[in-house]
């Protein structure tokens, strides 16, 4: 690789994600303040409301990160009363993704059993999920699966769907990284019995730490209020205590003394959201579509701008219904290009960049344990893995620093 490129003055740092607060913004943070109420109130309501609607669901219940979204609703499908997941712990999942998606169903007393995924989309396949199951001593050993929606491309969830429905599986999306993502003209989120998202720093939609659970399913939304709020008694969507009352204590004996806030029925998690990051995501949602067109462009751009490079480094596929987290690459040509000196090289220039995530029962520390088990089993994570990163693409990125981007990956390529 050389380095002589015509642009060498860097413009300001190039990062994976950035939030930029505007007026409206400030302004409804502003808001909270004034509300004397920073803790889960209006503003958490009416988002709920509002995302619940985005993704077309009924119900959407608050929480505060994308990780907690996966533990209430892992913990929501093992309280369901008509059909809850009992000793049936293995969850088939991805092995390429952030490692939340793992550490919640461990976290949560399940196990993830791991499938490779597309090497286009990253995404687990209908065929590798099959695949595992016509090899498996005891299907009814497993219960869930649990697909990811990659950097915003979509599984292909039909398929999928029909997989779980002929084993008798839960389908639990992942789609913290797809927000407004379309399969078959519906979003990531309303193809399955629920789902999660995360507002993080970095995604599409930008609040810091928020999640949510989505579903159309109203005693899942029942156990997620009740989980997040350490499992207790109260499950409404809007507390009604300081202008009506509670029903719940109404509903009980008047010789009772009993606080449905104070009484728990079943063991929960504190996950409650405040106030600030509702007000924010809701502005945000208010210029989703603008945000996803802006993304789709930005790749589109730098896609054109890549093509020559691209036996050396694999470009991400376009699709005008994924909604993109950022802008993934796979070194196809490690001779000319090892992802450890490209990183650093792009570094120095100013261009951020972050591996993707790593293939998890193989190369993450965390779950060396089975790495054996799974060692030549999983060998497009493992590419992926070792030679996959992305870069951003978001919305406030200016032509001037595409145009750098390529001309910086020009001169390390070249």
């Amino acid at each position: 690789m050389t380095e002589n490129f015509a642009n060498e003055n860097a413009p300001t740092r190039i990062s994976v994600g950035e939030l930029r607060l505007g007026e409206e913004d400030r302004k409804a943070i502003l808001e909270v303040i004034d509300s004397n109420r920073i803790s889960e109130g209006n503003k958490t309501a009416n988002f709920e409301r509002e995302w619940a609607k985005f993704v077309g669901t009924k119900y959407c219940v608050a929480v505060n990160s994308g990780t907690s979204a996966l533990i209430t609703g892992l913990l929501s499908l093992k309280y369901l009363k008509e059909k809850p997941i009992g000793k049936c712990t293995k969850v088939i999942t991805a092995p390429i993704t952030y490692i939340a998606t793992s550490n919640a169903l461990v976290n949560s007393g399940f196990e993830p059993v791991y499938v490779d995924v597309d090497p286009d989309t990253f995404c687990i396949t209908p065929e590798n999920i099959r695949a595992h199951m016509e090899t498996v001593r005891d299907p009814q050993e497993h219960s869930i699966i649990l697909p990811v929606h990659v950097m915003g491309y979509m599984c292909d969830m039909d398929e999928i769907n029909k997989i779980a429905k002929e084993y008798d599986l839960v389908t639990f999306e992942d789609a913290a990284q797809a927000h407004g993502s379309e399969y078959k003209d519906r979003k990531a989120g309303s193809l399955s019995l629920l789902s999660d998202f995360s507002f993080y720093i970095a995604h599409n939609i930008q609040a810091g730490e928020l999640g949510t659970i989505n579903t159309n399913d109203s005693e899942i939304a029942r156990l997620a209020r009740k989980i997040k709020a350490n499992g207790r008694l109260c499950d409404c969507p809007i507390c009604t205590r300081r202008t009506k009352g509670c029903p719940k204590i109404k509903s009980r004996s008047s010789e009772e003394d009993v606080d449905p806030r104070f009484t728990h029925d079943i063991i929960g998690f504190n996950f409650k959201t405040m106030e600030f990051q509702t007000a924010i995501a809701s502005v945000q949602l208010k210029r989703i579509k603008e945000i996803i067109r802006k993304r789709q462009e930005n790749v589109k751009y730098l896609n054109d701008g890549l093509e020559r490079y691209s036996k050396i480094i694999k470009l991400p596929k376009y699709d005008k219904n994924v909604s993109y987290l950022a802008y993934p690459l796979v070194i196809n040509d490690t001779k000319i290009a090892s992802r450890q000196k490209l990183r650093a090289r792009l570094e120095k220039k100013g261009i951020e960049s972050r591996p993707l995530f790593g293939c998890i029962p193989t190369q993450q520390p965390a779950y060396k344990h089975l790495k054996s088990k799974y060692s030549g089993r999983l060998p497009v994570a493992e590419n992926l893995g070792s030679n996959g990163f992305y870069i951003g693409c978001h919305q406030y990125l200016t032509n001037d620093e595409l145009d750098y981007i390529i001309d910086v990956f020009g001169g390390l390529l070249r």
